[in-house]
This record gives C-alpha cells, structure tokens and sequence, in this order.
C-alpha cells in the first residue's frame, strides 16, 4: 500500500508522498530492532563528524547499526532543532542506518545522573546491541566529555536486572564500548581503514547544511562553520590513515586490553613503522 501511494503521482501530489516516506521512515528509524552497533553522541553531527566513515563500513560489512543523539542541539547557534531533526535523517539515508533516534536530553546540560543513566540504559536494553561507540572523556565540549561518562556507567548499568526494573525491559549482556579520538593527547587503540567511504563520510556530513561554511549564509559564524572547516575534517582522515599506511582513517580509545584472536592477521595488516 505504502509503495503504492508513494510511487504513484496520480494518487498524491509529489510534496504530499515526500511527507509520507519522511513519516514512515522515520518510523522505521525509531523501531525497536537489536543491532550490532550503536554509536551514542551528544548532538546531531556529532557521530558524522568523528566516525561516518566507520559507520558506512560497517553497513557495508553486513552489520545493523545505528546512532542515538542525546539531544535535539537546542543550543547550537545556526540552524533549529526542527532543521538539524530534518539534517539526522538525511544523513541516516545516507550512511543507509538502520536506526536513528533522539533521546531529547537537555542541550549544553549533560551531566552524569539519574536522568541521563537512565535513558541511556533504555536506549541500549531496546536495541542490545553488542559494540557501542561514543565520544572520549578528554574533550573540551562538556556534553561530549559528559556523554562518555554516562554511556559507560549506562553500559554497565544495563545488565543489572534489578535496575530500572519498573520500566519492564530486560537486562543485556555487557556491550563493548569505544570512544572516538579527537584530542592529540589520547593514543587511538585501533585505527579503522575508511580510505573507501570517505566519499560517503562526507556526503553525510554535508547533510548538516545548516552547520557549516555558506557564502551567503546569514547566520553567526562558528568554529564548524569556517569556509575550511571541512576540509581540516578530510585533512585529519588523511593523517590517521597515514599512520596505518592507508589513505584515510579514523582513530578510537578502548580502555580494556583487547582480545585478539590472530596476532598473525593482526600484524601482518598495512602500518606505517614511523607513526
């Protein structure tokens, strides 16, 4: 039925169908399906900006995966929550995930407490999934550094049967939790090999139109918004790659010792001896 409405303009008006798809996927971003990954950040942009590249990979591998934003970016000074709603799922189109969700904490007040725990532990017991990426507690955006805190402790929090028991969801087991690299100060445990989906990184990351360089823009210039912004975002893909000897990369932290199961796998993968 849906196909049908959608596909045919001699039922519905063109404006009226793209209403109709938005709606349904939308409903479809939000359903409660287990995935492999999810990425958790604090503001729309926020996964695109450090990790679209390993993201697009991973679908490209076969995995389910999705990003929950924390909260809406009220805060941010271009654009409007309603506009960066619209820039999510243009960019969740794009990086082709399978779920895409707002947990609609409060903007430039992240903190770790009761309220913040406990969406995060929901969001994880309705999607289960088994990797979770975050942002790195060394970053000087307080919602970031706040978000690593909170989705550790939720990570932790969510296997305990007896917390949020009022809430009728099931505990899960443990998920693995890495954070994504920003600072200079903090060795990346592992570099992923994006030098394929740079092109896509992009195209999702241009999807938040309103955030970034345009010449006729009328809006306050930000840090993000500068004409090379952009362009430093390629630069710093290229220099990750660069230390593992491909052309583009993305770094991320693991606190716990890795478990590797074939060392000869593992080092026998391109690597640069001088980074």
């Amino acid at each position: 039925m849906l196909s049908r409405l959608i596909g045919s303009q001699l039922l519905l008006p063109f404006n009226l169908q793209f209403a109709i798809f938005n709606i349904f996927f939308l409903c479809r971003m939000t359903e409660p399906i287990n995935l492999d990954v999810l990425a958790i950040f604090s503001h729309p942009d926020d996964a695109e900006l450090t990790m679209a590249g390993t993201l697009v990979k991973l679908k490209a591998l076969g995995h389910r995966v999705g990003v929950a934003d924390m909260t809406r970016g009220e805060m941010g000074t271009r654009g409007t929550p309603e506009i960066r709603a619209k820039e999510a799922l243009d960019s969740a189109r794009v990086m082709g995930l399978d779920v895409r969700t707002n947990l609609a904490l409060p903007d430039g007040h992240l903190a770790l407490n009761e309220e913040t725990k406990l969406a995060v532990v929901r969001v994880l017991r309705r999607h289960q999934p088994r990797v979770v990426f975050t942002s790195h507690w060394d970053d000087p955006h307080p919602d970031h550094a706040a978000t690593a805190q909170i989705v550790r402790e939720a990570a932790r929090l969510a296997t305990m049967r007896r917390y949020d028991a009022s809430s009728g969801q099931n505990p899960i087991k443990m998920p693995a939790v890495a954070h994504a690299v920003y600072s200079r100060l903090v060795v990346p445990s592992f570099i992923v090999d994006v030098s394929e989906f740079v092109e896509k990184k992009m195209e999702a990351i241009r999807a938040y139109a309103s955030q970034f360089y345009l010449a006729d823009s009328k809006e306050p210039e930000t840090r993000i918004a500068q004409k090379g912004f952009l362009r430093q975002i390629e630069d710093r893909a290229r220099y990750y790659g660069s230390l593992i000897g491909v052309e583009d990369g993305e770094p991320f932290y693991v606190r716990e010792a890795l478990n590797v199961d074939d060392p000869f796998a593992l080092l026998t993968r391109p690597m640069n001896i001088y980074s």
